[in-house]
């Protein structure tokens, strides 16, 4: 046995193990394909071998494609001939899976003839997630295994399954006991050659009652488009499957290759593999190379309001123990109310047991005395936005926390450098933005201050790593990177709407784009009265020169805060959450054209995006320059997992590259011949388009 191959091969007894050994998932690399098909060949020519056994080293049996490979010349042999020569052959295969049997691993363990799987698998088809669809057989055999139904659910919710699960679903044939899959594995195909079970190909199996399996797949579709608001892969994962059903399976394959192929040439296939790399891009800072992580066991909550409340429950769900502070009794007991809402919300659900919740709560400490935090390791003020209320808070967790404790704060605008100032320890002091509500929302923006020391930064980051957030570093300035870039285009958005379309076109034109909601819905989830604040909080350092549209402020000032209020830009009757348009909104925004001499004009939902597009493109190009942001997919990472941004298209800054940075300045060129003041393009933006490079050269560094 070769111990450096990729795919080692042994013979024990009459069957041929063969052992993927390419760290540190087993991906499906040339040289695993290759190794896999010289193993099948010497399956079919050694006439003492009755089976072969496939197991993977490691933690995974396949994890999926080797992403080096992603954008690259396809090398050979391509994955779905070995597949099909492995499939086809004459002796028995048998794929023993422990781990992650992801992607092109779960098409490998679907072409051999029976699969075991141990406890701790996971299966799953999950190439939705990077704009294609499996296409090494996939969309052809999973619904022979697991009915059309299931299958196609699998392949567009891109999910995994528990080993158990799919048993049930007969994806897999049993399940075994132990965690050594070669034991398991060697058992099973024992067991089939003792009983004389022939080889059963999985694309023989007949697919029962296809008038009834099209109806299901119909109905599916139906859903899927609700669901997918403009996703290329999921129509083309059902198209598969209807081919899987009505065509012989070699047809089937042809047409999954086909459909395959426009999925890996359309742009929303490369805008999501930028997501993808992007975001495990992220947690790679200048600090961690300077500096380990602190002790980090236990943390204190400063306030237990909602966002309070979503912090601690992160915390907990990540193991650390928790004390949560408040100003008096009935504050703390609404606080912990807080927080066992959303556990009780969870055991409603079934997806918690009252015991688990129990257990979860035992490390759950309500205070109203700072002195309860002595001992914790990292403090998360979550207070009143107000910059003198979160300074008189640091002052109290410098005089009670222990040494070398990291304070931080969830503030979503305000100057960090200004609060650790009030500290004794502004190395210590930091800042952690999460993004409500904090228990779901996966971004954190961790927000590092002029004087802190590089381990805490590294402290933070491995916060986010245990809560499973994920991490973008930013810099001090107003808004940091999201609440920033999403403040001037969120202003471009009250100019074309001063200029003449309606809320309710911005939002339409919004959500067409691919973003879930709009802007002024978002305004009214929020909550009308929160812009107000920070409207008023900055209106002493705003320009005189500079436009300010005031649509927003004449509808807080009636106390339409949206959906809480039941109004703000829309309507909701008795507690709807969905708003309707509202004609007194619309005669507001119209008193406010006249006072200012503004005739209307119509713009096309093309028109509107162009703007709002290139007001956030060109921020964060300032961004960039400034060094808030350390490179261009910190911020699309910021946007794909803070603000909705539709994630096949990148992010603002992928997104850009895509369209060609040249249109986008020539845009920002000609809105500045309407108001020079707001659309100054970008230096770093212009120096792009003049050397011809793209954003993402600036990732490369």
């Amino acid at each position: 046995m070769n111990a450096q191959a990729l795919v080692q091969t042994q013979q024990q007894g009459p069957v041929l193990v063969v052992s993927i050994n390419n760290p540190p998932v087993n991906a499906l690399g040339q040289g695993v394909r290759a190794g896999l098909l010289a193993a099948v060949e010497q399956l079919e020519q050694d006439a003492a071998l009755k089976a072969m056994l496939i197991v993977g080293q490691g933690k995974a049996f396949i994890a999926g494609a080797d992403i080096r490979e992603f954008g690259k010349p396809p090398m050979a042999p391509a994955l779905p001939d070995v597949l099909n020569r492995m499939e086809t052959g004459s002796k028995l295969v048998v794929a023993a899976i422990h781990g992650p049997a992801l992607g092109g691993g779960l098409e490998v363990a679907m072409a051999t003839h029976f699969r075991v799987a141990l406890a701790g698998a996971k299966l799953g088809l999950p190439e939705v997630n990077l704009g294609l669809l499996p296409g090494a057989g996939g969309t052809q055999r999973s619904p022979r295994l697991m009915g059309v139904k299931a299958a196609t659910e699998l392949m567009l919710s891109g999910q995994h399954l528990s080993a158990k699960a799919a048993l049930a679903a007969g994806l897999v044939d049993k399940l075994a006991e132990g965690d050594d899959p070669l034991v398991a594995g060697l058992a099973y195909v024992n067991e089939l050659l003792a009983r004389g079970v022939p080889p059963r190909r999985t694309r023989d199996l007949a697919i029962a009652d296809k008038a009834a399996a099209l109806a299901e797949l119909d109905a599916i579709a139906l859903e899927s488009v609700k669901k997918t608001r403009g996703l290329f892969s999921p129509a083309k994962i059902i198209e598969c499957v209807r081919a899987a059903v009505e065509l012989p399976f070699e047809q089937g394959l042809k047409r999954e290759r086909e459909l395959f192929l426009e999925c890996l040439n359309s742009p929303q296939r490369q805008g999501l593999v930028h997501a993808f790399f992007a975001e495990r891009e992220t947690a790679k800072i200048p600090e961690a190379k300077a500096a380990a992580p602190r002790a980090l066991a236990s943390i204190a909550v400063i306030g237990g309001g909602t966002m309070g409340a979503g912090i601690t429950v992160s915390a907990l769900d990540a193991g650390l123990s928790v004390v949560m502070v408040e100003r008096d009794a009935e504050s703390i007991a609404r606080g912990q109310k807080n927080v066992e809402k959303v556990y009780d919300g969870l055991i409603a659900r079934g997806r918690m047991t009252a015991e688990a919740k129990a257990a979860t709560m035992a490390r759950y400490t309500p205070s109203t005395s700072y002195d309860a935090i002595k001992h914790v390791d990292l403090v998360i003020e979550a207070v009143f936005e107000d910059i003198e209320v979160k300074k008189a808070v640091f002052k109290e967790l410098d005089r009670v926390c222990k040494s070398g404790a990291v304070l931080a704060t969830n503030t979503s605008y305000l100057d960090i450098d200004a609060i650790a100032a009030v500290t004794s320890r502004p190395q210590d002091v930091i800042g952690l933005h999460f993004f409500s509500p904090a228990n779901i929302m996966k971004l954190l923006e961790i927000v590092v201050p002029s004087k802190v020391a590089p381990d805490v930064v590294v402290t933070s980051f491995e916060l986010a790593k245990r809560m499973k957030k994920v991490p973008v570093r930013a810099g001090v300035c107003d808004g940091f990177i999201g609440n920033r870039i999403l403040s001037v285009y969120r202003e471009a958005a009250n100019y074309v709407l001063e200029d003449g379309a309606s809320p309710y076109d911005i939002d339409a034109a919004v959500r067409g784009f691919g973003y879930p909601m709009g802007p002024f819905q978002v305004s009214d989830l929020a909550g009308g009265d929160i812009g107000w604040a920070t409207r008023k909080r900055k209106a002493a350092t705003r320009d005189p020169k500079a436009r300010y549209v005031e649509v927003a402020d004449r509808i807080a000032e009636r106390g339409w805060y949206g959906q809480k209020t039941g109004r703000g830009w829309y309507l909701y009757p008795e507690g709807a959450r969905t708003g309707q348009d509202d004609p007194e909104v619309l005669a507001i925004v119209d008193a406010e054209r006249k006072k200012k001499g503004i005739t209307p004009r119509a713009f096309s939902h093309d028109e509107i995006m162009r703007r709002y597009m290139a007001a956030m493109v060109n921020e964060g190009a300032k961004v960039l320059e400034e060094g808030i942001a350390l490179r261009p997919l910190d911020i699309d990472v910021t946007f794909l997992f803070g603000y909705g941004f539709p994630r096949w298209r990148g992010g603002p800054m992928k997104w850009a590259d895509m369209q060609g940075l040249d249109k986008v300045l020539a845009d920002i060129q000609e809105f500045a011949k309407e108001d020079a003041l707001f659309w100054q393009p970008a230096a770093l933006l212009q120096k792009l388009v003049a050397e011809g490079k793209n954003f993402d050269s600036l990732n490369q560094r």
